[in-house]
C-alpha cells in the first residue's frame, strides 16, 4: 500500500505544482496592470495517519494566498483625475450592466478596488480602466459641506454655478508701528499720524461723518498707506473693486489728541473712483484698533462690521470684515509698510465647469470658467477586517464575503492625487518561485515513473 500511497502523494503534488504554476503565471502576466496584487501559493499537508512507529503517506493542497495589503508602487501620473491610496484602504465602485434610453444602469452591489486611474466618461460618472465606477459623497459647492453620510455614484455636472455676493471679507495684518507715509519725519513729531483737524473742509473726518471729501484726497493719501485690494461680488456677480488704506490716527505721545493716548489706527475703503468736490472719495469702516505698548490689539479686534459697503454705487451690503485669531498687530517694520497676510472674501461670478481633478485630501474639485475652485464631492475610502479574505472579481475588483466581514468606512489610508498604485508583482521574484515550481514539478514526475516500475516489479514477482 506504501507504494500505491507514494503514487498518489506524487499525483496531488503534481496538482499542487500546477496550481502554483498558474499563479506564478498569473501574476507575471498582470505585472503592469494597474492595482493588481499578486497570488502566493500556500501548500497545506494533508496527513491519513502518523505516529514515530508508522507514517502513511499523505497528500499536498495548493491554495492561493491573496496579497491585498501589501502595497504597490506609486507612481506619477498625468491625468488630473488619476489617484492612489497610500496605506489601508479600497475605493468604493459600482459595476454597469447596462444602458437603458442612453443612461447606464448599474448593479447595486458595491464592489471595491485599488485601480485609481479613473476618468470622466461620457455621462459624467469617473470610470476606471477596468469599467467599474467610483463612489463618494456628494459635497455642496456653496458651503463645502457633505450633503450626506451614503456613498453613492459620483457624477460631475457640467451646469453653471451661481453668483454669490460677498459677504465675508478675511483679513490680517501687521501695521507699522512707525508708519513711513509720504509726509512723516522722524525728527518731527506726530507727522506719521492722521489728526481730525488735518482736513479744513471737513475737520470731522473721524468723529463725525466719518469720510474723506475728494478735495482732500491728496491729504489723506499722503499721511495713510496702501492696505491691499480685493475683487468682490454683488447680487450677480458683477465684480467690484474694494481698496483699502490704514491711517494712524494717535500714538501713546500724542494724549492730547485722543483720551487715553495710545496707539490708534483706522481703517479705510474707497467708495468711490470719480468722486469731486465734497463728496466722499474714502470711508472710514467705523471700527478702532487701539494696540498695547506689545503691539497687541487692546481691546481684542477679531470681527468688524463694514455697514452698506458701497463702491461707486454699488451697494455689496454688510461685509463681516474677519481677522481670526491672528487680528492685526502693530510691531515694528523697517519697510514702514502696512504688511498684508491674507486678505480673501467668500463671492464670485457665475462660470462654467471648466476642469476637475483629485486634491490629496480625497475631494473632486471643479474649476470654474470664474477662476473659482469648488468641492464637489468626497472619495470614500473604506477597509475590512479580513482584507485577504475578499472575493476577487475581474479587473483588480473585489467583492465582500462573510469572510471578509462588511465594508467600514474610514479606512487609514491617504490619496495621493495624480499618482496610480503599480502592480505589487516582482519579475525577479516570480522568475525564482518559476524556477523552484519546476524543479519540484519535474522531481514529483520522477515519483509517479518509480512508483509505476515499482508496481510492475511487484506484478512480474510471480514469473
Amino acid at each position: 500500500m506504501t507504494i500505491f500511497g507514494a503514487m498518489t502523494t506524487a499525483v496531488t503534488g503534481l496538482k499542487a505544482n500546477s496550481k502554483a504554476l498558474g499563479h506564478i503565471s498569473d501574476n507575471i502576466a498582470n505585472s503592469q496592470t494597474i492595482g493588481f496584487k499578486r497570488t502566493e501559493t500556500n501548500f497545506r499537508d494533508l496527513v491519513t495517519f502518523a505516529t514515530s512507529r508508522n507514517n502513511a503517506p499523505g497528500t499536498v493542497l495548493a491554495e492561493a494566498r491573496f496579497t491585498n495589503t501589501v502595497q504597490g508602487a506609486l507612481e506619477a501620473a498625468q491625468v488630473p483625475t488619476h489617484m492612489a491610496i497610500n496605506g489601508d484602504g479600497y475605493f468604493m465602485v459600482s459595476e454597469r450592466v447596462a444602458t437603458l434610453d442612453n443612461q447606464p444602469v448599474f448593479n447595486q452591489i458595491d464592489y471595491y478596488t485599488r485601480r485609481g486611474d479613473f476618468e470622466v466618461d461620457r455621462f459624467g460618472y469617473l470610470q476606471n480602466g477596468a469599467g467599474y465606477y467610483l463612489q463618494g459623497v456628494e459635497i455642496n459647492p456653496l458651503t463645502g459641506n457633505k450633503v450626506g453620510d451614503v456613498p453613492s455614484r459620483i457624477q460631475i455636472e457640467s451646469d453653471f454655478i451661481a453668483a454669490r455676493q460677498s459677504t465675508t471679507l478675511n483679513y490680517t495684518a501687521n501695521l507699522a508701528s512707525f508708519p513711513q507715509t509720504v509726509v512723516a519725519d522722524a525728527n518731527t513729531a506726530n507727522s506719521e499720524l492722521m489728526l481730525d483737524g488735518t482736513f479744513t473742509n471737513n475737520p470731522t473726518t473721524f468723529g463725525g461723518d466719518g469720510f474723506v471729501q475728494a478735495q482732500d484726497e491728496q491729504l489723506f493719501l499722503d499721511r495713510s498707506l496702501a492696505g491691499g485690494a480685493i475683487t468682490m461680488y454683488d447680487s450677480i456677480g458683477n465684480p467690484v473693486n474694494v481698496e483699502l488704506r490704514w491711517a494712524k490716527t494717535n500714538n501713546v505721545g500724542n494724549g492730547a489728541a485722543q483720551a487715553g493716548g495710545a496707539d490708534t489706527w483706522n481703517l479705510f475703503y474707497q467708495t468711490s473712483t470719480t468722486a469731486t468736490g465734497t463728496t466722499a472719495k474714502w470711508n472710514n469702516v467705523g471700527q478702532a484698533y487701539v494696540f498695547n505698548t506689545s503691539g497687541v490689539a487692546t481691546p481684542a479686534v477679531t470681527s468688524a462690521t463694514i455697514t452698506g459697503l458701497t463702491v461707486d454705487g454699488v451697494n455689496l451690503g454688510n461685509i463681516t470684515l474677519n481677522h481670526g485669531s491672528n487680528q492685526v498687530t502693530q510691531f515694528a517694520d523697517t519697510n514702514g509698510s502696512v504688511s498684508v497676510t491674507e486678505i480673501e472674501q467668500d463671492g464670485f461670478a457665475s462660470g462654467a465647469l471648466a476642469s476637475i481633478a483629485i486634491s490629496d485630501s480625497g475631494r473632486v474639485v471643479g474649476t470654474y470658467t470664474n477662476g473659482k475652485q469648488l468641492d464637489l464631492a468626497e472619495v470614500t475610502l473604506v477597509k475590512f477586517n479580513a482584507d485577504n479574505k475578499l472575493r476577487k472579481l475581474d479587473g483588480g475588483a473585489w467583492a465582500a464575503t462573510q469572510d471578509s466581514g462588511e465594508a467600514i468606512q474610514g479606512a487609514s489610508g491617504e490619496i495621493v492625487a495624480e499618482a496610480r498604485e503599480a502592480s505589487n508583482v516582482d519579475i525577479a521574484d516570480e522568475f525564482s518561485k518559476l524556477i523552484v515550481t519546476q524543479q519540484a514539478y519535474s522531481a514529483t514526475t520522477r515519483i509517479v515513473t518509480t512508483s509505476d516500475e515499482l508496481v510492475r516489479e511487484t506484478l512480474n514477482m510471480k514469473r
